[in-house]
């Protein structure tokens, strides 16, 4: 048995081998452009485009600092122009969610990150504290937030202006074509 799959092999060989000598080189002598130097590029070169990858999850609020969903994916035309963005809103974890198209007209993406409530009312409405009750001291002054560096490659968050959950929820549902 061994014997017929060593002669099956070296007779396939033989054919491949006569094929590949059987080629002969071209004689004809045409004039060629030269060679193009290869496409080299920096990371300085794309400063202050960003990564489709992260942009995908950002999240998505309103102009209220709700938070409507977050960014499922980006719809382009063949040239590579983004024309939509699709939203995941609603649902809890991926369960539930319903997929909408959003121009990408419409959406606003901001380096800063989003404004919190304790932030923006200086921590009364309810909201706990960490700082020590009254006469109490920790040894140390309160270190004071340092403000985010914006990343160049993706923004923080997106904004989808004048538009609220319950409006995003009754818009018409998005499906992929298949």
């Amino acid at each position: 048995m061994f014997k017929k799959y060593m002669t099956a092999g070296i007779v396939g060989s033989a054919l491949l081998a006569t094929a590949a000598f059987a080629q002969s080189p071209s004689t004809t002598t045409t004039t060629t452009a030269p060679a193009a130097a290869p496409v080299t590029a920096s990371d300085t070169t794309f400063n202050g485009n960003w990564r489709t990858s992260k942009v995908v999850g950002l999240s998505v609020y309103n102009e209220a600092n709700e938070s409507l969903g977050s960014i499922n994916d980006l719809l382009t035309d063949k040239q590579g122009n983004i024309k939509a963005v699709v939203i995941g809103v609603g649902g809890f974890l991926g369960v539930g969610e319903r997929l909408i198209a959003i121009p990408y007209d419409k959406i606003k993406f901001v380096n800063e990150p989003v404004a919190t409530m304790a932030s923006s009312t200086g921590g009364s409405s309810g909201m706990k504290s960490t700082s020590p009750p009254s006469g109490m001291t920790t040894g140390a002054a309160p270190a004071a937030a340092a403000p985010a560096k914006a990343n160049p490659w993706y923004p923080d968050h997106a904004v989808l202006s004048s538009a609220s959950k319950d409006q995003l929820k009754a818009m018409p549902e998005f499906k992929y074509a298949m």
